[in-house]
């Protein structure tokens, strides 16, 4: 491939005289290593915020004795997903024990003083699978762009395979064109082949490092999530709520 010119000795030549099919495959690598760290980075800064404000939000919130005081933390801190769930938690509650009101006022009309009201096991199972669906919410929000680096992962080897394979095929060509078979003339053509294949290497380790990396934090995350929504929810038993 390199007759009657200088034969590539670095990479970065090869590349540069690389055939055409060869540099659409870097190309697309190129931007899928982009793409790549840039969702990284952006799973990073979410992850890291999400979980800063929401611990420090709990470090808060267990000092709290009273549900009150809890209420007012939750108000002046920055929103989080911790702040979220606590709120959404005490939405519910008060849904719930105005919903009961009624009922238990329209069952017995006749009482001066109404029962005292308190959410039944349905309610109560109700609330605890909403805090954790809202978790899942949270968790889904911070990593919905982390499917990609899977994809870019198991997919980049095969664009670089594809890579190899155009130039290895392009370099058999070129050696049936000059009738010379010697390593001088093939080396070149399957050097510039297997670039594609380091190349979509180079793209795939770090995509699946991140991958499994990522996504291990946010279980983590999700983790800490539920566990705040069992606090929450073991506050208002204390405080008689439910």
């Amino acid at each position: 491939m390199q007759v009657g010119g200088a034969v590539p000795s670095t990479p970065v030549e090869l590349v540069a005289n690389a055939t055409l099919p060869t540099q659409i495959v870097l190309g697309v690598l190129a931007f899928l290593s982009l793409l790549s760290w840039a969702i990284m980075f952006g799973v990073w800064r979410s992850l890291a915020k999400a979980t800063n404000t929401t611990v420090k939000f709990w470090r808060e919130f267990e000092k709290a004795h009273r549900l009150e005081e809890a209420n007012a933390i939750a108000k002046r801190s920055p929103p989080s997903a911790g702040t979220r769930l606590f709120l959404r938690a005490m939405h519910f509650v008060a849904d719930a024990r105005v919903a009961t009101q009624h009922t238990l006022e329209m069952m017995t009309p006749a009482m001066d003083t109404p029962p005292s009201v308190t959410l039944t096991g349905s309610q109560l199972e109700t609330l605890h699978l909403l805090l954790d669906s809202d978790a899942s919410a949270e968790r889904d929000r911070i990593g919905r762009f982390l499917p990609w680096l899977a994809t870019i992962g198991s997919v980049s080897p095969l664009i670089g395979l594809l890579g190899t394979v155009l130039g290895v095929i392009d370099a058999f060509l070129g050696i049936a064109t000059q009738g010379s078979g010697n390593l001088s003339a093939v080396a070149p053509g399957v050097a510039e082949a297997l670039i594609a294949t380091a190349a979509a290497l180079a793209v795939a380790i770090p995509a699946t490092f991140g991958y499994n990396i990522f996504a291990g934090r946010l279980n983590r995350f999700d983790g800490k999530l539920e566990s705040f929504g069992m606090s929450v929810i073991a506050l208002l038993v204390r405080e008689g709520r439910i």
